[in-house]
Order: C-alpha cells, then sequence, then structure tokens
C-alpha cells in the first residue's frame, strides 16, 4: 500500500483549491452585487410578506421573495373610483388598480413555484420585455420592470445569481386576475353624452 507525502497532498489540494477560488471569488462577488440591487430596488418590500411582529408589520423573513403567501385567501378588494385607483393588501403582496388583481411573484429557486427552472436569458429577456419569462403573460403592476430592464447586462445576471443562491421555498403565487367589467352605471353614463 502507498502512503501519499502529507506536503504532496497539501500542495495539491492547495494548487485545486487556489484554482477554485477566483471562480468562487467572481460568484460571490456577483452574488453580493445582485445583494445590493435587490436592496436598492426594494425587490423584497413586495415580494417578502409582511407578518404582525411586536412593533407592527414587520418582513417575514422566513418566506423572503416567496411572493403572495399561497395560504392567504383575500376577500374581494375594495372598490376603486377616479380619486383612489389601486389598492395594496396588509401583506404587501397583493395589489388591485384597472389591471386586474396582481400577486408578488415566488421569486425563489424552487423548480415547481418559483424560478428555479429559468435561465438567466430567461430572467433578462422578462425583464427588458415586461413578459413572463419574456415571451408568456405581461408583467402586472405595481412590479417596475421597465426600471429593473434598463439596468446592465451585468447587472441582470447579478440579480438572477442573488436569487437563485436564495434557499427555495415552495409557494404557489395566485394566478393574475383580470379587471372587472365595467359596471352597467359606468356603461349608462357614457351613452348619455
Amino acid at each position: 500500500m502507498t502512503t501519499l507525502n502529507p506536503l504532496f497532498l497539501a500542495a495539491t489540494l492547495g494548487c485545486g483549491l487556489a484554482l477554485a477560488s477566483p471562480a468562487g471569488a467572481a460568484d460571490g462577488a456577483l452574488i453580493k452585487r445582485g445583494a445590493q440591487l435587490v436592496a436598492y430596488g426594494g425587490c423584497a418590500d413586495c415580494h417578502t410578506p409582511l407578518k404582525l411582529g411586536p412593533k407592527g408589520p414587520e418582513k417575514d423573513v422566513a418566506r423572503g421573495l416567496s411572493g403572495h403567501p399561497a395560504d392567504l385567501n383575500l376577500p374581494p378588494p375594495p372598490k376603486m373610483d377616479g380619486a383612489w385607483n389601486w389598492a395594496g393588501s396588509a401583506s404587501l403582496t397583493a395589489f388591485v388598480g384597472p389591471w386586474g388583481i396582481s400577486y408578488a411573484s415566488n421569486l425563489t429557486p424552487d423548480r415547481d413555484t418559483g424560478i428555479g427552472a429559468w435561465r438567466e436569458s430567461d430572467f433578462i429577456r422578462a425583464m427588458r420585455s415586461g413578459k413572463h419569462l419574456g415571451a408568456g403573460r405581461p408583467i402586472l403592476p405595481p412590479m417596475p420592470w421597465q426600471a429593473v430592464g434598463s439596468l446592465s447586462d451585468k447587472d441582470l445576471r447579478a440579480l438572477f445569481a442573488y436569487l437563485k443562491a436564495q434557499p427555495a421555498l415552495k409557494n404557489k403565487v395566485p394566478d393574475a386576475a383580470p379587471p372587472a367589467p365595467a359596471t352597467s352605471q359606468a356603461s349608462s353614463a357614457g351613452k348619455a353624452g
């Protein structure tokens, strides 16, 4: 049986670690930049639900970036009129306005309910086009996809790397609901003139 020289083993392992280190450092720097962009953009403000804490509403960090909670059934939204034309839920994950009802998406890397199956190119295309996966349904308000989409490719890659580095949380967000049909009062008022 041959024994390995401890110095040879240490040198070999050290060399391997040195070779792996720059890529890990680059990934770490990319994820760190993504974390900064998520903080600057306030992504967690809508994509992390609020819960009641000792000092009032606070982010539910156990559900970080998982979007509107699947187990949170909301009553019908308030009636909108000309002076008030949009509203948000107390969890700050559901919104209603002229576009209908939208729910903050699950941005965690869960493959079934989040962005785990997305590729980096899907994410960049979605942020640039305002379409889910870059070709699907529209990304609805209040998601500021236009502002996010104006970031450089490098920054969008950093955002995506950060999101993919988060814990995968299974949370099936409800589908968006279309706007309510116009009431007969509103349609008859339009015919009066």
